[in-house]
């Protein structure tokens, strides 16, 4: 079986990738099985600069803050802020610590100086303004929007004004409380000011829509691109803030499923502009149902990659990664009835699999899906292996 595996084995590098593929992607995934793993940003980092160079690529998107990510955004096109305060201000989850991060802002910035805007690469976190322990307030969202068309279209079509909603919003710390997650009575999500807040956003974004003509006319592209954003950041975070007050069984089932629909939405708005590369963790870019263990048992959503999986069929590839060891994490070598155990054999380090090739391999009865020794570790489930257009292995990680 793994002479088998081995002949369909290769180099980690667009190319390579790209003969996979039925065709070039707008938007291919590439997830990990953990997050904070330098060596897997920089193998990301080189990739990118592959699919750049010689596949047209000209976007990134990360599981980082969608709000926070314009920052970065901002800072490559046209240098806008220092490298330092983009790290510390443009990312969600501590991201912004890690060096590989970093690396990739510097070459992004470094290749864009000098070019024309066509040519310019572009950055973009795609996940919520959310964190483990709660979500933003609707303020930066939802003002910004209201910012956007107070000034451009005629004030009676403004479902409300902006002392409305600074009234309705109270103080942020209302809405970020993280005592909310783990008790819904603490939530403001279906307080009365909340449950207009949810109207009048879905009555501004309805107007952005009803506008659009006259605000092309009056603005670029992106702008109104970036007020879209700005819109169905509000409605997910509201929509997010309700399911926290949810008392239900389906409460964190209802919040995952919510957090990766504004995913979706951020990456299907991203594949209109064009080929782009995106980064999270595999349960969020597989076609798959996600599954996780939480403290309240176990939840099953459908993640974004499932979601945009659906909407642009092929347009859409998912690429796993696997890894043998992270010995620093206590991941040890993998049992070699698994599929980490399976590759580990390989002398290939990293590789690109055939996913098809490999599930041939694995025959009609998957081996068993490796145990993780922590919690941040999600092991490849074998049964998922056939929905992937390829699995990038990484034998042994080292401590950064």
């Amino acid at each position: 079986m793994a002479t088998d595996i081995k002949e369909s084995t290769h180099a980690v590098d667009a190319a390579s990738l790209m003969r996979l593929l039925p065709t070039r992607p707008r938007l291919l995934g590439l997830g990990e099985p953990t997050h904070g793993e330098e060596a897997l940003l920089e193998l990301r980092n080189e990739l990118f600069r592959q699919l750049v160079e010689q596949e047209g690529y000209r976007t990134i998107a990360i599981e980082s803050d969608c709000l926070r990510g314009l920052l970065v955004d901002d800072h490559i096109t046209s240098g806008t802020g220092t490298l330092d305060e983009v790290m510390e201000h443009g990312f969600s989850h501590e991201w912004g610590a890690f060096a590989g991060n970093r690396e990739l802002v510097r070459w992004m910035r470094a290749h864009n100086a000098g070019r024309p805007a066509s040519e310019r690469l572009r950055f973009a976190g795609f996940d919520g303004p959310l964190e483990i322990t709660g979500a933003a307030s609707p303020r930066q969202a939802l003002t910004a929007l209201h910012g956007y068309l107070s000034a451009q279209v005629d004030a009676a079509l403004l479902p409300c004004t902006a002392d409305t909603l600074d009234r309705l919003l109270g103080t942020d710390d209302r809405w970020t409380n993280p005592a909310a997650m783990m008790d819904p009575a603490q939530s403001v999500g279906r307080s009365a000011e909340a449950t207009e807040l949810r109207l009048l956003a879905e009555e501004l974004v309805a107007l952005l829509d009803e506008q659009t003509p006259h605000l092309l006319a009056e603005m670029s592209r992106d702008d109104l691109d970036q007020a879209r954003l700005y819109g169905h950041t509000a409605t997910g975070l509201l929509r997010y803030h309700h399911w926290m007050a949810d008392t239900s069984p389906a409460r964190m089932t209802r919040l995952v499923s919510a957090r990766d629909r504004m995913m979706a939405h951020n990456l299907l708005a991203l594949a209109a502009r064009g080929p782009a590369l995106i980064h999270a963790h595999n349960s969020h870019l597989q076609r798959r149902k996600s599954t996780m263990r939480m403290w309240e048992g176990s939840v099953e959503w459908w993640g974004a990659g499932a979601l945009v999986s659906a909407q642009l069929g092929e347009e859409y590839a998912f690429v796993a990664t696997a890894l043998g060891t992270i010995r620093h994490q206590g991941v040890d070598t993998p049992p070699p009835d698994t599929v980490e155990g399976l590759l580990y054999a390989l002398p290939q380090d990293p590789c690109l699999i055939d996913a098809t090739r490999l599930t041939e391999a694995l025959g009609d009865t998957p081996p068993p899906r490796r145990e993780s020794p922590w919690f941040g570790y999600a092991p490849l489930d074998p049964t998922h292996v056939a929905d992937c257009d390829g699995v990038v292995f990484v034998k042994d990680v080292p401590q950064s």
